[in-house]
């Protein structure tokens, strides 16, 4: 193994969220190398999930449950600083995202070629697994992704959310010239209309309730906006459709929100024959309109984070420049703050909260490396 310098790293500063939704700041050990393919990646800076939320106020998500220590935080960029001997393809000193969830690649998933679904993923900040907000993050080197040129370290941080937005609208199929709504204009809701943009829709309806964030959404793909009243869901659609113009219904819906008013509304909203995508995660058990289901020969997919392709797809959507991450990152906190940017998040302040690692150089990471 080869690393920056002979002499050992500094120790490995961590974030740890403990039973009970109480934080305090730890010094761990430096990970070792497991594998010959491993790599060690300095991180820079960490976007906030709304799970790391949930996991904070609530200490479970399902079946998973904070029952430990743990450090949360998913969606991280970084520096490799060490490589094992057989890491071809990464050098020390590269500017890298993470992908955070490593698949045991042996089971009939993983060979079929849909290792999101793993039943022994090790998913970071996912009980019992550890996440990202340390100094030092341990990772196999086919998890780690080199950084556009034109694009930071902070931005960077963008590109799982933009994983995950890839997955929702190759779960709908072909796009080219068809019509979108997408309900919900939080991170992964803007990054939805981008991308379905991107894939050559050509009518993207953002859906919410907030018009702050409704106004974000002409800036990253969305041709049109609603904002959702307190009418029915059958009524909000009519509405929507009469506004848009598009009174035979979408081709496509995708949710972001995981709530059952906007559930029923898409499904309202969907022409015959359409397809629906469930992105978010609300209640684990919501009533839907089953009879529109039927009547109208809905296909409805769930989507589950991302897949073989996905964050490659995702860069290459960057480095053509056909999808844009600039002003997404609305707030910056430093390490010693991070607890304040959890508090951010939870009052739904600005788009994307971004926490800077341990003596994380923040004006490295808001620079590319052209």
């Amino acid at each position: 193994m080869s690393a920056t310098q002979d002499d050992a790293l500094s120790a490995n500063r961590a974030f740890v969220l403990h039973p009970g939704g109480q934080f305090t700041f730890e010094s761990r050990s430096v990970p070792t190398l497991d594998s010959d393919r491993d790599v060690l990646v300095r991180v820079v800076a960490t976007g906030l999930c709304g799970s790391d939320v949930h996991y904070w106020q609530h200490g479970r998500i399902g079946r998973y449950i904070v029952e430990a220590p743990i450090v949360l935080g998913h969606e991280s960029s970084g520096v490799v600083v060490k490589c094992g001997s057989a890491v071809g393809g990464l050098s020390i000193g590269d500017r890298v995202m993470l992908e955070p969830g490593f698949a045991c690649n042996t089971c009939h998933y993983c060979r079929g070629g849909r290792y999101n679904l793993c039943e022994a993923m090790h998913f970071a900040a996912t009980p019992p697994y550890d996440g990202t907000l340390v100094k030092y993050y341990r990772a196999p080197s086919e998890y780690c992704y080199k950084l556009p040129s034109h694009v930071s370290l902070r931005d960077g941080t963008l590109i799982e959310p933009l994983s995950v937005a890839v997955h929702s609208c190759r779960q709908a199929g072909i796009m080219q010239e068809k019509s979108v709504a997408v309900f919900g204009a939080g991170p992964v809701g803007l990054l939805c209309c981008a991308v379905a943009r991107a894939f050559g829709a050509s009518t993207v309806v953002a859906i919410d309730v907030v018009p702050s964030r409704l106004e974000s959404a002409m800036k990253y793909g969305a041709t049109h906006t609603y904002q959702m009243g307190s009418a029915s869901p059958e009524q909000n659609a009519i509405d929507m459709l009469a506004a848009t113009g598009l009174e035979d219904g979408f081709d496509i819906a995708l949710d972001a929100t995981g709530a059952e008013a906007c559930l029923a509304c898409g499904i309202h909203a969907l022409t015959r024959g359409g397809v629906f995508v469930q992105v978010g995660l609300g209640k684990p058990n919501l009533s839907l309109p089953v009879g529109q289901i039927c009547d109208k020969e809905v296909m409805f997919k769930g989507s589950f984070r991302y897949g073989p392709g996905d964050f490659k797809l995702a860069i290459g959507l960057l480095n053509s420049r056909r999808v844009r991450l600039d002003g997404l990152v609305t707030h910056e906190f430093p390490f010693s703050r991070a607890e304040d940017a959890f508090k951010n998040v939870a009052a739904r302040a600005g788009i994307k909260s971004v926490i800077y690692g341990p003596d994380a150089d923040e004006e490295e990471a808001s620079r590319g490396s052209d």
